[in-house]
């Protein structure tokens, strides 16, 4: 292989190293990452096969810098898989899985390797490192342990079959829900049947591939459209296309589903642990599954107890329209909508037109970052980009200092997996003298030419969501990429992005971006207060939707590992009906087991409960906000100082309570949701 003929495996010469996709081809990614393997494979034989003593320089920095090529490739591999796929990356990502996972236990089961890690463990007090060499080094051994090093060499080979058999199948279960997804758009040939929707809406939903307008699927079980769709059997239909994908189609994910969760349960109990959530739990903030459940059990009846209330007020509202039947998940969203414009007068198109893509971008907010950290923005059009349709943004200091390169890639597209989410090009490290190239993903419904991509509340939320990510990844000030920025457990990682969402609504940050796309007027105060005054709306079904999928996921991981899952489905309806989730029968869970991405093809496996861990910490963080000042520069400096710029350096929940000044409350997420 002629390494200089592959953009991948030399260094980039655009600014940041950042990915040049104008010379980067698909058929670039299989050598460049068996190259990387390779390399890596190497490196580690050559720390395991040194005589010299082992030192941290010799064994903990060399094993840091032993995936260097391989971190680069990957790193654009894996945006690329989630926002822009095809036929051939898919075969790549198919080869490459369980490749990834033989290397990842030829590093952590490779018992010489975790031999000198310990010795040096055990002589830490000595070494005399800093505190982040320091880190490092208990990061590492605590990975070789949970990784399973301690286990006999029978029991590791037995591990790795398991490892190898996962990795297949998460990525069957990536592939084949991509194809569900894209599979369950539902085609409509009568305009009636799409009666509420604008013409722009109809517009965009042309179908390119015949006759009529087609609705792709959301990622959620919900989709966005069952709100302004008048039609009761058209809002049927696009509900149950979303809720079947995956379930009894030709891309049915069950089998996949509950050979991993089996398959999972195993893997705990070889490592030690009653279940595979004990085991995936150990380095997060929960600790273990009884915490998760114990926030869940504090949740569960103030969440449906709203949601029982609510289902009686939309109830009301179908018969004062003159409906007569019962409410039922497709009519949710339509029904709700009309209490809430009865409540609070609010139609989120009177809204809409107020929240264009670029300007909540550039002036919502790129303006928040500014005000709370001093960082300013600078289009770049002269970086090459995976597709027409993602923005490239450089970012720079107060002082005028670069920071990194920001990329916004945001209408939903056959080629992108559902949801949203961030990642980096290139991390962050003092080690390689690099600074983050950073990107958020979105599918936000793209609008014909010409037209302006107009979004709803939550979708302008979600922007925020997103680039508190990215926050968290730009201030990122650590000397090794592995504690680099978001490099945090996963009930702690959602915390800076969900906080990043409170500034939507702030009335300096909302009143600079919130502009008639037309006129450029400002968003008139009757509407805010409108917005404010509907915040809890709804709660109760946001709530238990959450709860739900949350608790199907703890509930799939904590099968002990002689648990047979007979049918996935009566499995799912059990999980519902022991937790009391499911006594609102028109409010279904968030993702349905089929489609639950987030636990079957990523990396939140008995994870998803993070989020609402997060939402507490956020909201306890944004009410000490409020009691000092608010949005300032020095508060969101002394957040960035003690938090944000931090990466995984210190005990979590010491850094939250140094800067916060004692342990998060639940009371101010009780009060955000109303249900105090």
């Amino acid at each position: 292989m002629n390494i200089t003929n592959n953009p991948l495996l030399v260094e980039s010469t655009l600014p940041y190293g950042a990915p040049d996709f104008s010379k980067i081809d698909n058929s670039h990614f299989r050598d460049a990452l068996l190259k990387g393997i390779t390399q890596q494979h190497t490196a580690i034989e050559e720390i395991v096969n040194s005589t010299d003593t082992a030192t941290f320089e010799n064994t903990i920095l060399a094993l840091e810098k032993s995936g260097m090529v391989l971190d680069r490739v990957r790193n654009v591999f894996s945006a690329l898989t989630g926002a822009h796929t095809n036929d051939t990356l898919q075969a790549v990502q198919e080869e490459m899985a369980p490749k990834f996972s033989e290397l990842n236990d030829a590093i952590y089961l490779n018992d010489k390797l975790f031999q000198r890690v310990k010795s040096l463990h055990s002589a830490k007090e000595s070494l005399e490192l800093d505190a982040e060499s320091q880190k490092l080094l208990e990061d590492y051994f605590e990975d070789f342990e949970i990784a399973g090093a301690n286990l006999s060499p029978e029991d590791k080979e037995t591990l790795k079959s398991y490892n190898s058999r996962l990795a297949t199948l998460v990525n069957s279960f990536n592939k084949t829900l991509l194809e569900a997804n894209n599979a369950g758009a539902v085609v409509f040939t009568q305009k009636s049947d799409l009666a509420g929707l604008s013409e722009a809406e109809l517009k965009s939903l042309e179908n390119q591939d015949g006759e009529g307008w087609k609705v792709p699927l959301q990622n959620t079980t919900q989709q966005p459209l069952l709100q302004s769709l008048k039609k009761r059997e058209t809002r049927e239909k696009l509900f149950q296309a979303a809720w079947l994908r995956a379930d009894g189609t030709p891309q049915d994910t069950k089998t996949l589903i509950t050979e991993i969760a089996e398959l999972r349960a195993k893997k705990g109990a070889l490592l030690g642990f009653g279940n595979y959530a004990e085991w995936s739990l150990q380095n997060t903030m929960a600790k273990v599954p009884e915490n998760v459940n114990k926030m869940f059990a504090g949740l569960i009846p103030a969440a449906t107890t709203k949601a029982k209330q609510e289902a009686e007020e939309i109830q009301l509202m179908i018969k004062k329209k003159g409906g007569d039947f019962i409410l039922s998940p497709w009519d949710w969203n339509l029904y709700a909508d009309m209490v809430r414009m009865e409540k609070y007068d609010l139609d989120e198109n009177q809204i809409k037109p107020y929240f264009e893509l670029k300007t909540v971008l550039e002036k919502g907010v790129f303006y928040a970052a500014e005000k709370l950290y001093g960082i300013t923005f600078k289009v770049r059009t002269n970086i090459p980009t995976y597709h027409e349709d993602v923005l490239v943004y450089e970012l720079f200091e107060e002082n005028g200092d670069p920071l990194g390169l920001f990329y916004g890639d945001f209408f939903s597209r056959p080629s992108k997996r559902g949801g949203a989410w961030m990642g980096n090009f290139v991390d962050q490290s003092k080690l390689y003298n690099k600074k983050p190239v950073i990107y958020n993903v979105c599918n936000y419904p793209k609008p014909v030419a010409g037209e302006p991509a107009l979004l709803t509340y939550d979708e302008v939320e979600t922007m925020f969501h997103e680039f508190g990510h990215a926050l968290h990844g730009f201030f990122a000030d650590q000397q090794y990429p592995s504690l680099s920025g978001t490099s945090v457990a996963r009930d702690f990682v959602e915390f800076p992005s969900q906080f990043n969402e409170n500034w939507a609504l702030y009335p300096a940050i909302l009143k600079n971006y919130a502009l008639h796309y037309q006129t450029g007027e400002q968003i008139p105060q009757t509407l805010i207060d409108k917005i404010k005054k509907s915040g809890t709306f709804n709660q109760g079904y946001s709530l238990t939707e959450n709860l739900a999928a949350s608790n199907l996921d703890m509930q799939w991981h904590t099968i002990g590992s002689n648990f047979k899952i007979e049918d996935a489905n009566a499995f799912e309806k059990e999980a519902l009906r022991k937790t009391g989730l499911d006594v609102v029968p028109a409010v279904p869970p968030r993702y349905r087991s089929t489609y639950f991405a987030h636990i079957f093809g990523s990396g939140y496996a008995a994870g998803y409960y993070s989020y609402l861990w997060t939402e507490m910490l956020h909201h306890d963080a944004y009410n000490w906000f409020e009691t000092h000042g608010g949005l300032t520069r020095e508060n969101g400096q002394r957040l960035r100082d003690m938090i944000l710029s931090r990466g995984n350096t210190l005990p979590l929940e010491k850094m939250y309570k140094d800067w916060r000044g004692s342990d998060a409350q639940i009371e101010p997420m009780l009060k955000a949701r109303g249900l105090q």
